[in-house]
């Protein structure tokens, strides 16, 4: 980045406005040219603007803080306790402000996945709205980074897959010009590979998730190798390769175990107990989902998953106290979990169950027709449809009412069908 245009950024970042910057310097024309690189300004203009920026051109320990930079970098992509990544921030933060040179715009680009790994989407969103009016002045390895986290932020942040997918696809197209280490190309690989996951681009799921399989295991990164096990299981179950995906899930539920890895191990637990749903074969679902709800250890969010699970497979073995027991464990988890797009999915689940156990017929069709059908077409979840249309359906023919349930077993078959062609 040209000086130009990081002192505009950290003008930006101060909150301070050109009139204040350029006063007594230079007029505010002359700096909005320097901003922009539209002029070449002479070395003494520069350094009073950055003298009053507080940007330093000669300092000490550069090896030492660039050092430090890298090692916070990496924190944000092993897993590390967010206590020890904001406190190295904070440390870094203070620094940054203070220090010049080409990193400082790394560490600015760096701050978008720094915030979603905290779960401060609307920080993250901030953050790049404010580095896209420079974004045009970004090197190739910045280009890089600022396309991948931003597609970090449309997948995780605005669950916008499809323009999550194509940031990550010109983050990759930058690595034919730059001279990355094979984990890192692998990382963006496994990226690709959820993402193409959630898009339900099955066999482009498994293509990436091979590929930085193989070099995870050249690596012996086990818990990297694990993910893409999950990955895979996941891709194998939607072709109905069933076997392959229980020896994928059980490969990474194994390393899970080397790594002492609760997460992978219960995620495992939870993707086989679905897989065994999609079988038919309940009672096995019932087993590895029950190994979840019982962890301890459990993110909050997944125990809410598996308990949702249990109540759906209960429900519709007949086993209507198991399925209440589940509905009020699940309403007590939901009362500990902050509003997000994945409490809302499991809150409906939660109450269509609720309710058609209670046989509170007013309250099951507002719920599951008004809002949770909507929210599912919405989303595009045409396997969950499939379910709930049923659901429906036969809630209408048991009440008699077999015009209604022919439209919505008909909707059925159109989800199914949308389903297949995913």
């Amino acid at each position: 980045m040209e000086i130009g245009s990081l002192i505009k950024m950290t003008r930006i970042n101060k909150g301070m406005t050109q009139e204040a910057l350029a006063e007594g310097i230079v007029s505010m024309s002359y700096l909005s040219k320097i901003e922009n690189e539209r002029t070449t300004a002479s070395p003494e203009v520069i350094n009073m603007l950055c003298a009053r920026l507080g940007l330093q051109l000669d300092h000490k320990n550069e090896e030492t803080l660039e050092e430090t930079l890298q090692t916070w970098y990496s924190m944000l992509f092993d897993g590390n306790d967010k206590e020890n990544i904001i406190c190295l921030y904070n440390q870094l933060h203070q620094t940054i402000d203070s220090s010049y040179a080409d990193w400082v715009v790394m560490f600015e680009i760096h701050k978008v996945r720094y915030y979603i790994v905290l779960e401060q989407y609307v920080k993250a969103l901030k953050q790049i709205k404010k580095l896209n009016e420079l974004s045009n002045s970004f090197d190739t390895l910045h280009q890089y980074y600022w396309y991948k986290f931003k597609g970090n932020y449309y997948s995780l942040g605005s669950v916008q897959y499809n323009q999550a997918l194509r940031l990550y696809q010109m983050a990759e197209d930058k690595l034919n010009q730059l001279d990355m280490s094979e984990e890192e190309i692998a990382d963006l690989q496994y990226t690709i590979a959820i993402t193409h996951s959630k898009l339900r681009n099955t066999l482009e799921s498994i293509d990436y998730a091979n590929t930085a399989l193989n070099t995870y295991q050249k690596h012996y990164n086990f818990t990297r190798c694990a993910q893409c096990h999950t990955i895979l299981g996941i891709s194998c179950r939607r072709i109905k390769m069933y076997d392959k995906s229980i020896k994928n899930q059980n490969l990474a539920k194994h390393l899970g175990k080397i790594t002492q890895n609760k997460k992978i191990i219960q995620l495992a637990n939870q993707n086989l107990g679905y897989l065994y749903s999609t079988k038919g074969e309940s009672w096995k679902a019932i087993h590895y989902y029950e190994e979840v709800a019982h962890d301890d250890d459990v993110e909050l969010i997944e125990k809410i998953a598996t308990t949702t699970s249990l109540i759906k497979e209960y429900y519709h073995l007949g086993e209507f106290a198991k399925a209440e027991e589940m509905v009020e464990r699940s309403t007590q988890l939901l009362e500990a979990r902050h509003q997000s797009e994945e409490h809302k999915y499991f809150y409906y689940v939660t109450y269509t169950y609720d309710f058609a156990l209670k046989e509170d017929h007013e309250n099951f069709e507002a719920l599951v027709i008004e809002e949770f059908i909507p929210y599912l077409k919405k989303n595009k979840d045409y396997a969950n449809l499939v379910i709930y249309t049923n659901l429906v359906a036969s809630h209408f023919e048991s009440q008699g009412r077999y015009k209604e349930a022919a439209n919505y077993y008909r909707l059925a078959n159109v989800n199914y069908n949308e389903l297949v062609d995913v």
